[in-house]
């Protein structure tokens, strides 16, 4: 506890050095990051005592002195990041090193008319007046001290900006890619996409490490999905094992919109996705999917909460679990219907597959219910793979290790099947599978450029 507290300076001091290199830029944002940074202050790193981070020790993050990431020259190639990609060629994508845009790495499409698709820090000055009235606007970061620090470093991220009636038949995708730098860094991107009524968009935000070293992904997402649009989101997070990864993404939905999340989280040391959906309109739909695969001592906790404020809502959840070794996980799904949020249909389910004796799982599925006219049900399963099946496909001629990858991928195939951006869905399987046939490097042919 202590130590905690202790640590909690030198982002005090760091933030001292950041308003100075800052000179006055994006001025603007100057009182909201300086009430976020007094926030940081006063909440310090959550501990054990803390119900939303009982099962989840943040201790390792506190205790190494990251320093806030500044934008170095960029030595990469397009090619160098070929493997990373995860579209087409001729989609838009845009690329981050360390949380700071890159215009060398990235590729901006063709744009129909009023459609925006920036860095954050460019639209903070050519596009404030669509910024400004959504910007951290349902941030909930009174009582999060992670949210708090990314909005106190805040300086580069994304801006995607969608007019009424417009639909995008390719994707956008969000390439965040880190490494260690000489010292090990925080990198804090934040991302805003913005939706009008009766658009329709697939948006793909990748998570990535270019070496094994050990540094600190804590970013921030708002998407506010207007009348009757679409949003199809993607969350690829593959780094390093040795890399901490806290993200957190806040979702508002209007009158008949759709929303859908695909979470998979493959890497990092110690992983924290936060996800609030608040469906804000009669008739809004959201779809949550996903899918966490964990092996050494790793550690993943998803946190969602889906808020039902309007009736005529519905929401479906189903996030799985592959565990490993001696790794652990957590998954707490809250679903909230509101008094005057009758007629709501709500499903939620947690399933999970321990692979070792070791492995362990922390589930709490929640329903709180404050209107009488609803159809909800949520639940939660942990188990091992079945031993007839596994008897089965051996009598059949398949070895041991063939056999438990074959029946874990089983396990997983529901949620890769429901992605419907069939170039992430044949990289994902690539990837999962040699993750479980324990395959230490994935071959740079998992993830080719497509044309």
């Amino acid at each position: 506890m202590i130590d905690l507290i202790e640590e909690k300076y030198s982002y005090l001091s760091n933030y001292a050095l950041f308003k100075e290199r800052m000179n006055g830029k994006q001025s603007w944002l100057n009182d909201i990051r300086k009430d976020a940074i007094l926030r940081f202050a006063e909440l310090g790193f959550p501990t054990a005592r803390n119900e939303e981070w009982r099962f989840t020790n943040v201790s390792p993050i506190a205790k190494i002195p990251f320093k806030p990431a500044v934008p170095l020259p960029n030595l990469l190639t397009i090619s160098e990041i070929a493997n990373y990609t995860v579209c087409e060629a001729k989609c838009t994508q845009l690329v981050f090193l360390n949380g700071f845009y890159s215009d060398k790495l990235s590729t901006v499409g063709f744009l129909s008319k009023g459609v925006r698709i920036s860095s954050l820090s460019k639209a903070f000055d050519a596009d404030r007046s669509l910024v400004e009235p959504f910007f951290a606007r349902h941030a909930q970061d009174e009582q999060n001290s992670f949210t708090a620090l990314n909005m106190a470093f805040l300086e580069d991220g994304a801006f995607v900006y969608l007019p009424s009636e417009t639909v995008l038949r390719d994707p956008i995708h969000l390439l965040f890619l880190s490494n260690s730098q000489p010292d090990p860094v925080l990198s804090v991107p934040r991302s805003l996409i913005l939706a009008a009524a009766g658009s329709h968009a697939s948006i793909v935000e990748s998570y990535a490490s270019l070496d094994k070293g050990v540094y600190f992904t804590n970013s921030f997402t708002e998407i506010h999905a207007g009348a009757g649009s679409t949003i199809d989101h993607y969350k690829l997070q593959r780094e390093s094992e040795n890399a901490f990864h806290v993200a957190t993404l806040q979702v508002v939905q209007e009158r008949d919109s759709s929303y859908s999340s695909h979470s998979l989280s493959l890497g990092g040391s110690i992983v924290r996705n936060n996800l609030n959906v608040t469906l804000n309109g009669t008739g809004a739909d959201c779809t949550l999917n996903g899918l966490y695969v964990t092996k050494g001592r790793q550690h993943v906790d998803n946190h969602t909460s889906i808020d039902h404020a309007e009736p005529n809502c519905s929401s479906r959840e189903l996030y799985k679990g592959i565990l490993d070794d001696a790794s652990s996980a957590v998954f707490n799904g809250r679903i909230v219907v509101r008094k005057d949020a009758q007629k709501t249909n709500a499903r939620q389910n947690n399933r999970n597959l321990l692979l070792s004796k070791s492995a362990a799982i922390n589930t709490i599925p929640q329903l709180q219910i404050f209107a009488d006219d609803v159809k909800c049900n949520h639940g939660a399963t942990i188990g091992q793979l079945n031993e007839d099946e596994l008897f089965y496909l051996r009598s059949r001629g398949i070895d041991q290790p063939a056999a438990r990858t074959l029946l874990t991928y089983a396990f997983a195939s529901d949620l890769l099947r429901a992605i419907k951006l069939k170039p992430i869905q044949c990289q994902i399987d690539l990837v999962l599978l040699s993750r479980l046939s324990r395959q230490e490097e994935v071959p740079s042919s998992v993830f080719p450029v497509q044309s």
